[in-house]
């Protein structure tokens, strides 16, 4: 498996791994800036080829931010080899990530962040916003770069196979086949419904995001609003019913 390089944005590059045996792309994203961003830190049995593709756009040793949604192994398992490479690189998470889970596992001291929280790499700004059981997990949440409108949306918008790098297409409705598709496997509950689900889906589209920078499919360049929107009723009908909240 090799890793391949596009820029969905300025300065910010998709780094994608295509697993065979998963059907599925997972990707890897790097802010090219003063002090360069991580997100997403790959499972460890990726980390060789990662770190080799990191190092065609920036140093490694560089990595000032290391970011991720959720505490599972494709969005965090290789946190300590980065930190290991990275003397200056600091883990950044929601505060209930940082307090329940990297507090213990990582090396370095994480920076947890509250609800509407900002950092800056340079030229760019980061906010973060908690989602807590989206896509899953009590911890998750995602970031938005304020200067050019770009979401990182973890697991949002999963779909499978092996994507073109950047796609202006309907990504809720490939989503939704995904969706539907796991319905009939044991991964039936992996995006689990609550009833603050397309609240949370609706305050992400009220940021009105360009490119959307998705872990498992096509980074989307668009009206990422609309496509939040469109993603709540797939995710409605193929997880759970809305009750109003």
């Amino acid at each position: 498996m090799s890793a391949n390089v596009t820029e969905i944005a300025r300065d910010v590059y998709r780094v994608s791994v295509y697993v065979p045996q998963f059907d599925l792309e997972f990707n890897h994203f790097v802010v090219k800036d003063d002090e360069p961003l991580l997100y997403h830190t790959g499972m460890r049995s990726l980390f060789p080829e990662l770190r080799e593709a990191v190092a065609k756009i920036v140093d490694p040793a560089r990595i000032r931010w290391i970011g991720f949604s959720h505490f599972e192994v494709d969005e965090c398992g290789a946190l300590n080899d980065w930190l290991a490479i990275a003397p200056k690189a600091q883990p950044t998470c929601g505060v209930i990530g940082a307090v329940v889970n990297l507090g213990d596992f990582a090396i370095r001291p994480p920076r947890g962040l509250e609800k509407g929280e900002t950092f800056s790499t340079g030229h760019y700004r980061f906010r973060y916003q908690p989602t807590p059981h989206l896509p899953h997990g009590w911890d998750a949440g995602v970031l938005f770069e304020e200067t050019q409108r770009t979401l990182f949306c973890s697991d949002l918008f999963h779909h499978t196979g092996r994507r073109e790098p950047i796609t202006e297409s309907d990504v809720a409705s490939s989503s939704r086949e995904a969706m539907v598709a796991m319905q009939a496997s044991p991964l039936m509950d992996y995006l689990p419904f609550t009833p603050k689900t397309v609240r949370l889906l609706n305050e992400l589209a009220d940021l009105q995001p360009k490119t959307l920078a998705i872990m498992h499919g096509s980074s989307f360049v668009g009206d990422g609003a609309k496509a939040l929107r469109d993603l709540a009723p797939a995710i409605v009908d193929t997880f759970g019913k809305d009750d109003g909240r």
